[in-house]
């Protein structure tokens, strides 16, 4: 008894004394970097002791070295400081480096160098040395290595849908804290819609008074019973400027999305005279899509639309507006006499009047110095502009069709990118998953997603610009609901966002996604476990 005592006595102070086995970090994170070369030589160890140091004066590289002070501190617990000479850690701009989000790691016993063509790239630098470590720890060694590392697309996006349910500022900002983790570089942002309109426009104030709020709504998937709670939210235009500034100082551009001319009860509530009967209309507490929709014949609809874009264009700066455009049904406009006149003096049948306003609304924004984002369905308009930008969310050939036909691409099918889906496989038991709109989309389905069709030809595949998951939020009122809907899939999908997919292994990414899942847990966030049941060792 008294040897075993001795000898964990002794064990004990070994560990104390440091000639405990160090903590070493694992540069295989994900997104995968393109090129990790080991090199000889001891590595650098990272302590308290340890400086970060900026190569240039640019606000961005400062804010930059702020944010790898603060993830180190967060994770590790070890406090780096930031200074004006040069640091153990250097953060350097190098225009040799060609792309703009590209950059470089290199790390010897002496200093590690995140180097990128731009701040932005600095920043992915970054993120894949947070993700290289491990928490809590006083002590990390780093090991001797060169890593060269760039995306695959320039647009790399996450939506969240606020109208069907309001998510706090607080949320959002956590919610581009997720993305800036899975080097994500754009967030859609669904600020209105028939159940609810999310965005304060001052020139129309009852918008927001009243189309930002229902009465009830449904219980389950659109039953016969009714909650009876009233329900409402909307981002005031300094708190949507907020969001903007929070997103950019992580080189995440924030793109909104007002729906038209469908998906418009919220604000048909507030003004009826937009629409073909002028009222009176409720906002939605159901799901799905109302068939009451803004009156294309009516002269002050354009007014309106126009006025609401120029402050939402004040308010994001953003290069791309989405304007929607899907699901829109025509039975309101096949009994409008406006409508129908209109119809018959652009020469068009009625059930394709929306043409005739997209090409109104994209020229408008073209106009304006901006590029209009619609979903796949605007496409059946023959005078659209090629320089609007197609989301093809009913599968992929649509898609296929836009970038054929000249139109950049946002690739978002269904069938792999819908987050609002359950997380199980065709026949799995879902009896222990929260309600949900229905459909299956397992992790490995989203990873497995190759945005590029199968025969589209080389001009085609420069069209497809990228790469983005919706969560639409019918049945998730929950902010922890919402984290559990994209996590771990948000991993999944931004190696489909970044990675040449010649390397894109599942069983490697499952992996490597623990320090993923170590990263969840120390920030508290809520996720589907499953993906790791198996890979755990005992």
């Amino acid at each position: 008894m008294k040897i075993k005592t001795i000898i964990t006595a002794c064990l004990a102070m070994l560990a104390i004394s440091g000639f405990a086995q160090p903590k070493v970090a694992d540069y295989r994170v994900v997104p995968l970097p393109q090129n990790i070369v080991q090199q000889k030589g001891n590595p650098f160890v990272l302590t308290n002791h340890v400086t970060i140091s900026c190569s240039s004066k640019e606000e961005a590289l400062k804010r930059d070295a702020e944010f790898l002070r603060d993830y180190v501190k967060e994770y590790t617990g070890i406090q780096l400081d930031i200074v004006d000479a040069k640091g153990d850690i250097q953060l350097t701009l190098d225009k040799k480096i060609l792309q703009p989000e590209g950059y470089a790691i290199t790390v010897n016993s002496k200093r590690v160098t995140l180097s990128g063509q731009t701040p932005a790239g600095v920043f992915y630098a970054i993120q894949t040395l947070r993700k290289s470590l491990q928490p809590n720890v006083s002590q990390i060694e780093l090991p001797a290595v060169s890593i060269t590392d760039a995306p695959r697309f320039a647009y790399r996006g996450m939506m969240l849908d606020c109208a069907r349910h309001f998510f706090s500022v607080s949320f959002v900002k956590k919610f581009l804290d997720m993305m800036a983790m899975h080097n994500m570089n754009t967030f859609h942002w669904h600020l209105t819609d028939d159940q609810g309109w999310r965005i304060e426009i001052k020139k129309y104030p009852r918008l927001t008074e009243v189309g930002s709020k229902r009465d009830m709504t449904v219980v389950g998937r659109n039953s016969e019973i009714w909650d009876s709670i009233p329900y409402g939210g909307y981002y005031t235009q300094e708190e949507a400027r907020e969001i903007v500034r929070y997103a950019a100082d992580r080189y995440i551009m924030v793109i909104p999305e007002i729906d038209m001319p469908g998906h418009m009860m919220g604000a048909l509530a507030a003004y009826p005279d937009m629409g073909c009967t002028g009222g009176p209309y409720k906002v939605w507490g159901l799901w799905g899509v109302s068939d009451q929709v803004l009156c294309l014949g009516n002269e002050k609809t354009y007014s309106f639309c126009e006025d609401v874009l120029k402050e939402i264009m004040d308010i994001f700066p953003s290069k791309y507006i989405h304007i929607g455009g899907d699901e829109t049904p025509t039975t309101s406009w096949e009994k409008c006499p406006k409508c129908q006149a209109l119809a018959q003096k652009e020469g068009v049948d009625i059930k394709h009047l929306q043409n005739y306003f997209t090409a109104h609304m994209e020229k408008f924004i073209e106009k304006n110095g901006h590029r209009a984002i619609g979903w796949d369905e605007v496409l059946q308009s023959k005078d659209l502009s090629d320089k609007t930008i197609i989301m093809s969310w009913r599968g992929a050939e649509p898609g296929g069709e836009a970038a054929e036909r000249g139109h950049d691409v946002i690739m978002s099918p269904t069938s792999y990118n819908y987050f609002d889906y359950y997380q199980t496989a065709e026949g799995e038991n879902q009896w222990s998953e929260p309600l949900l709109i229905g459909g299956n989309l397992p992790i490995e389905k989203t990873y497995s997603f190759e945005p590029y069709p199968a025969q589209a030809t080389q001009q085609a595949k420069n069209h497809i610009i990228g790469v983005q998951a919706n969560l639409w939020t019918e049945y998730i009122p929950y902010e922890s609901l919402a984290e559990y809907q994209v996590l771990p899939r948000m991993g999944a999908l931004s190696e489909v966002q970044w990675m040449d997919p010649a390397k894109k292994n599942f069983n490697d990414f499952k992996q490597r996604s623990l320090s993923l899942r170590r990263l969840y847990d120390k920030y508290k966030l809520t996720y589907r476990s499953k993906l790791w049941k198996t890979t755990e060792k005992k």
